[in-house]
C-alpha cells in the first residue's frame, strides 16, 4: 500500500535528483567550452555533488574532474551545489591556459594557484579583520547563511599543501569559528 507522505517525498526526492543531473549536464557542457579547442579531443568531464560534513567547509561542493585522453587529469571545486552553479561562475573559477596545457600533456599543475606578485604580496580581498558578513553554512540558499565576523585574512592549516590558503577565517556569531574558501558572494557576502 502507498502512503500519501511516502510518495511526497519520493517526488521531491526525484525532482532533486532531475535538477542535479541537469546542473551536471550544463556544468560539463560549460567546462567542455571553455577548454581550448586545441586540447578539447578526447576530454572528459565529470560534475558531481560531494557533501562536507566538516563544519569548517562548504556544506555542498561541486567537484568537476576533466580527463585528457593523453592520461592527464585536472580537478577543480566549487562550493556551491551544484543547481547554483552558473556558466559566469564556472568561467570565473575554471583553470586557465597554461594549467589546462600542463593537465593536457599529463603534467602535474597547481589548480587553483596562489596569485601572489613579484612583491611576495598576496591579493587584494573585499572584506577586512572586523567586517560583519555572512558566510555560506548550509544547502538552502535563502536559509543556509550565518552572520559572523573576519578575525583573519588568508588564513591556513598546517596540514594543508604548501602556498594554500583559505581568503578569510571568520568568527561566527554562534561562536563558531569557519573559514570561506573564496572570495565570492556565493561563499561570504556583507551582512544584510
Amino acid at each position: 500500500m502507498f502512503l500519501p507522505d511516502n510518495m511526497k517525498n519520493t517526488t521531491e526526492e526525484t525532482n532533486a535528483d532531475n535538477l542535479r543531473k541537469k546542473a551536471y549536464t550544463n556544468i560539463e557542457k560549460w567546462s567542455m567550452e571553455i577548454i581550448p579547442e586545441s586540447i578539447r579531443k578526447g576530454v572528459e568531464i565529470y560534475a558531481q555533488e560531494v557533501q562536507c560534513f566538516d563544519p569548517e567547509c562548504a556544506p555542498i561542493d561541486t567537484k568537476i574532474a576533466i580527463l585528457f585522453s593523453a592520461g592527464g587529469r585536472g580537478m577543480m571545486g566549487l562550493p556551491l551545489a551544484a543547481h547554483e552553479v552558473t556558466k559566469e561562475i564556472l568561467k570565473d573559477n575554471f583553470p586557465y591556459g597554461e594549467v589546462l596545457e600542463k593537465w593536457a600533456k599529463g603534467e602535474d599543475a597547481e589548480w587553483p594557484p596562489m596569485d601572489i606578485d613579484e612583491d611576495d604580496q598576496l591579493p587584494e580581498l573585499r572584506f577586512d579583520v572586523g567586517d560583519k558578513v555572512e558566510c555560506r553554512v548550509g544547502a538552502d540558499e535563502a536559509t543556509g547563511w550565518a552572520k559572523g565576523e573576519v578575525i583573519q585574512l588568508w588564513y591556513r592549516e598546517k596540514q594543508w599543501p604548501e602556498d594554500t590558503f583559505a581568503p578569510y577565517k571568520v568568527k561566527l556569531d554562534n561562536g563558531k569559528q569557519i573559514f570561506a574558501p573564496l572570495d565570492v558572494d556565493q561563499v561570504i557576502r556583507a551582512t544584510k
